[in-house]
């Protein structure tokens, strides 16, 4: 790829804003939990949604009931989870490598 090509491109990502992530911070207490096994950030599609308002964006660290429903949720269209992170003793691993929106 030509190097005009690669500065257009890089000027384009820049110029797109990530919406800010509300929620938990990456380093809330819940993180560090006993029953805490995942992390999860999302997108609100619907007010039905039974966590957050919809366009909003959030992070939130749940127990494995708590990711059972999420998962409900997606299926029900009223949330998209952008990044799932297993935790472990409060340490994140996440599913695929990318961007960990922190």
């Amino acid at each position: 790829m030509g190097e005009k090509m690669q500065k257009r491109i890089a000027d384009a990502k820049a110029g797109r804003k990530e919406p800010e992530i509300k929620g938990q911070a990456v380093d809330d207490i819940m993180r560090f939990a006993d029953d805490t096994r995942h992390m999860i950030i999302f997108d609100v599609l619907d007010h039905a949604c039974p966590v957050g308002d919809k366009g909003e964006r959030l992070r939130v660290f749940l127990s494995d009931e708590g990711y059972t429903d999420t998962l409900a949720s997606q299926g029900r269209s009223e949330m998209k989870i952008l990044r799932h992170a297993r935790v472990k003793d409060g340490a994140l691993s996440y599913d695929t490598p990318g961007k960990a929106f922190e």
